[in-house]
């Protein structure tokens, strides 16, 4: 094994129910291994590694470390910050103009004394991480990177199941049964439950599995007006599945003269470019963040599916909510938190050995857990729409599949 001193920890980008818990898994691993090696974390991910913003992990840390398995959110903080984005790294003070903030990381870790540096996060962050990778290999820093997964959307090639998913999804069908009563306050209500998913519907077509496995468990009086049908999800649309937007509104307004109400599930990048364009068009901004990609707080995708549905179903009231936050800083289930101890302690064991990459099931690899090399990790893969289980939820709730859509954002 590699004989390392110090190990440095940071979480970055958006939240998902396994940032505390793979901290504290972590921590747990290297007490137990290796004890001997210093740990610190970098507040608010690349924003603290910029800044030199660190905490020393104490002994009391590392004995409650498994404590912090309880919690959602991240123990020691996120950011979006992009290290080759140098504009916005100088916009946000972070670095002098003139200075490569990936230089100016290189020399924080080095100065620092840090060996290892894990990086918890989704696409970008482990994007993030792997530039850094690269940089300091090609200037000869002897530090070895080792990234662990996270993204509610589950959308990273090529990791078959990403850390804090199975949660959302489980949280977001939570969320949705008590918002789904909403229809008794009004007649012809329609529900839209935005569900996160910039390129991937894995999370929304998820979601809404999960919360039709709760409805089998409950008991329904139809006689009196409490009937599953009303409850149920009428439509589901992602980004990987072409939407007739007529055909639909026609089946929907049956749903809506039959239960009076309807009850949509969408992810917030389905239709997105259709919606960029049609903003664009009326010469309205589109914001975008320092990756590039478009705010979608801003392109308001849900707003967008209640008015064009609204209209057309003769909804009295439109209702729109969005999961994303009560699901993303949820702590982890059962089988969320047996996936991130088994990535974590693969981590440790990759770190040990001087091996960098990212540290998940390779589905190139028939599903083995390793760390996957840096330059084959990228986000945006699609949601395979041809799943078994997928056309069992659609054709349960009575909507055509439709064609596959060529998802580019």
């Amino acid at each position: 094994m590699k004989k390392i001193k110090k190990v440095g920890i940071l979480t970055a980008g958006g939240l998902a129910p396994c940032l505390s818990s793979a901290i504290g898994y972590l921590i747990k691993r290297y007490t137990d291994v290796a004890p001997e090696v210093e740990i610190v974390c970098y507040v608010n991910g690349y924003m603290g590694l910029l800044k030199g913003d660190r905490r020393t992990v104490t002994p009391e840390v590392r004995r409650d470390a498994l404590k912090l398995v309880d919690f959602g959110g991240s123990a020691i903080g996120n950011s979006r910050v992009k290290l080759t984005n140098v504009a916005d790294c100088v916009k946000r003070g972070l670095v002098k103009e003139g200075q490569n903030p990936q230089q100016v990381a290189a020399d924080q870790l080095t100065a620092d004394g840090v060996d290892v540096l894990h990086t918890i996060g989704g696409d970008d962050t482990n994007t993030a991480a792997a530039e850094l990778a690269a940089f300091l290999a090609k200037n000869q820093y002897n530090l070895t990177v080792v990234g662990l997964p996270k993204t509610v959307d589950n959308d990273v090639y090529p990791i078959r199941q990403s850390l804090g998913a199975w949660t959302a999804a489980e949280q977001g069908a939570l969320f949705f049964a008590n918002v789904a009563a909403e229809h008794s306050a009004n007649p012809r209500m329609l529900i839209v439950h935005e569900v996160m998913g910039r390129n991937c519907g894995w999370l929304t077509a998820a979601t809404a599995a999960e919360y039709r496995k709760l409805l089998d468990g409950m008991t329904f009086f139809p006689d009196l007006g409490l009937s599953r049908a009303a409850r149920d999800v009428h439509a589901v649309y992602v980004p990987e599945m072409v939407m007739d937007l007529k055909a639909e509104a026609v089946r929907l307004r049956k749903v809506m003269d039959a239960v009076d109400c309807v009850n949509i599930f969408v992810s917030e990048g389905a239709c997105l470019d259709a919606i960029i364009q049609e903003m664009e068009a009326k010469g309205e901004p589109v914001p975008r963040d320092a990756f590039g990609h478009a705010k979608l707080d801003k392109v308001n995708v849900g707003a967008w599916f209640g008015k064009q549905f609204g209209e057309m179903l003769g909804a009295e009231k439109t209702l729109v909510q969005k999961s994303g936050y009560f699901s993303r800083a949820a702590a982890p289930n059962k089988a969320d938190r047996k996936l991130i101890r088994r990535c974590a302690f693969k981590a440790v064991s990759c770190a040990l050995k001087g091996k960098g990459g990212v540290v998940g099931e390779d589905e190139d690899r028939g599903g083995k857990l390793r760390a996957i090399e840096f330059p084959r990790i990228k986000g945006g893969k699609p949601f395979n729409i041809d799943q078994p289980w997928f056309g069992d939820l659609l054709q349960a709730i009575g909507q055509a599949k439709g064609p596959k859509a060529d998802v580019k954002h």
